[in-house]
């Protein structure tokens, strides 16, 4: 007697190996950068536990890529203990990723106290004659952010660097893009000078990196929820009917 072949089903996308390793190398790069965009502003921060969410945005990124990793040996071997995990793995992930978004908006509400005391330091320490670390940060600021001084360019003159040098100027990072002839002396021109101060923009600069660490935690805790649901459905469905198995090949569901 011959028996009629099972129908198939494609597996699930949310369910697919590719999904979750293309997800961890997407949140891995997110947190790269947005690590690299923070070391440029480290000199204006200095509670490094700020960096926190960032660091769990990647290593996120390398447990997706084991869940992966997992889910494509399940998907081969039909282990239903490899689905199970493929369940309770994205299961603690997603609550570390809510803890992410969490911290992420509690040290996106203090990083402007946190600028406000820092930046005051580093504007005092400037010493254009003798460039560290310190004032390459705040001439990459100034000159990134188009800004000058702190509030404005007359902060300038209540610095150690202004009242030593006595030369009526300030940095040339403070001048426009469009004042080619701007030398940063204040009493001829200061028309050629950034008008903004720094503190406001590098408050608004950190936060908006820490907005992009809470909606990738977001994105991704949504698309994980999303996975642990298929997951579920495939072993729900599998308890029910034994004959709902794993074609190997092809990567379908019978």
């Amino acid at each position: 007697q011959l028996l009629s072949p099972l129908p198939t089903r494609k597996a699930p996308l949310c369910l697919a190996p590719e999904s979750w390793i293309g997800g961890a190398g997407i949140l891995c790069y997110v947190g790269a950068y947005i690590f690299i965009t923070y070391d440029d502003y480290d000199h204006f921060f200095e509670d490094v536990y700020t960096l926190i969410p960032t660091v769990v945005i990647i290593a996120v990124g390398a447990l997706l890529f084991i869940i992966g990793l997992i889910g494509c040996c399940a998907t081969i071997r039909e282990s239903r203990c490899g689905l199970a995990m493929f369940v309770i793995i994205p299961l603690l992930v997603f609550v570390t990723e809510v803890v992410v978004v969490v911290l992420g908006y509690v040290y996106r509400a203090k990083e402007e106290n946190e600028v406000d005391h820092s930046i005051q330091k580093v504007y005092k320490t400037y010493n254009a004659t003798n460039p560290d670390a310190a004032n390459w940060a705040i001439d990459y600021v100034q000159g990134q952010l188009h800004c000058c001084g702190i509030h404005n360019y007359s902060d300038w003159e209540n610095t150690d660097w202004f009242k030593e040098t006595k030369n009526q100027s300030v940095p040339l990072s403070c001048c426009r893009e469009t004042a080619s002839s701007c030398n940063g002396s204040l009493p001829p021109a200061p028309s050629d000078l950034c008008a903004k101060g720094c503190e406001a923009l590098v408050v608004k600069k950190l936060q908006e990196i820490m907005m992009c660490v809470i909606w990738a935690a977001l994105a991704f805790a949504a698309i994980q929820l999303l996975g642990m649901l298929c997951a579920c459905i495939v072993l729900c469905r599998r308890s029910r009917n034994p004959a709902y198995e794993l074609l190997i090949t092809g990567g379908t569901y019978a």
